[in-house]
């Protein structure tokens, strides 16, 4: 029997699945996400989760417009209309969900000198 391993030519590569590379197929590890999620387990449990909840339902009630500070420097304006574990509904030019874990830091509009 012959012990050599058989290799298709280049050009038969389309033909004969040789897309992926053969060794792919043999990992057992797979890449991981380029996002990130947040340990909620962990925080249910510190007083810090109740403290955020009760700060939310408060800016959900009273409407208060706020500025929100993503993780990358983008600033978004509007009011608090959801939340979730691990995700905020934000209503102003438009509704838009946001990750928890993608906030920097979010203030009530017109405090920071504004």
């Amino acid at each position: 029997m012959n012990s050599q391993a058989i290799t298709p030519h280049p050009e038969n590569q389309r033909r004969t699945g040789g897309f992926f590379p053969a060794n792919r197929r043999n990992q057992g590890s797979m890449s991981t996400p380029s996002f990130r999620f947040t340990n909620v387990e962990i925080e249910d449990t510190s007083g810090h989760r109740q403290a955020e909840l009760f700060y939310l339902q408060k800016q959900i009630q009273s409407q208060t417009p706020m500025v929100i500070v993503l993780e990358d420097g983008e600033r978004l304006e509007g009011c608090i209309e959801w939340y979730d574990r691990g995700v905020l509904k934000i209503r102003g030019r438009a509704k838009i969900l946001i990750y928890k874990s993608a906030i920097k830091y979010m203030y009530k509009l017109g405090e920071a000198g504004q």
